[in-house]
């Protein structure tokens, strides 16, 4: 009598042999189909199936918080870019401030796509004047003005730590330092 285990064969795979065994289905996986989480291996649709259940947002939910989301880029990229060096404390203020506005309004519906939307509208808010002092910058390139150089600059910074911030703020990223 032999105490030897028949071999197992990947679901997907079927010619790779495994002894792996999803924790959730019991579906035979290989190491390239596996999915390390914090109670074990999973197979990649049970994954799949257990973030959906986390992702409750509506598809009116994109349209409300990108419109929020660029109007108040917008409203602040005229207004924090203006207080010079303080834009590094007031654009992250700005991102916090966009990312809670948003959470209210979707009703803290979350997604990762609708994390993603806000990001992008949070940058598309704070383009339209970055590219009006671009655009003032090469039309007076004859004339040397620093001025509109540092402020595109100081533009620029805004609308990347607002950016991030907002991001970060929703989708519940921590940084540990």
């Amino acid at each position: 009598m032999s105490d030897k285990i028949p071999p197992m064969y990947c679901a997907n795979h079927p010619t790779v042999e495994t002894h792996l065994r999803c924790n959730n289905c019991g579906k035979p996986i290989c190491p390239k189909c596996a999915v390390a989480t914090p109670t074990g291996y999973r197979c990649k649709e049970c994954v799949r199936s257990q973030q959906k259940l986390f992702e409750t947002a509506l598809w009116f939910d994109y349209i409300t918080a990108g419109v929020t989301a660029s109007l108040l880029s917008f409203v602040g990229s005229l207004i924090v870019p203006r207080m010079g060096f303080f834009v590094l404390i007031l654009a992250p203020l700005a991102g916090v401030i966009i990312a809670e506005t948003c959470r209210v309004i979707i009703q803290k519906r979350r997604s990762k796509m609708l994390y993603r939307t806000i990001a992008a509208a949070t940058a598309l808010g704070g383009l339209p004047l970055i590219l009006m002092n671009l655009f003032g910058f090469f039309v007076t390139l004859n004339q040397v003005n620093f001025g509109n150089l540092i402020y595109l600059i100081i533009q620029g910074i805004y609308l990347f730590i607002a950016t991030s911030t907002a991001y970060y703020r929703l989708s519940g990223v921590t940084l540990k330092l």
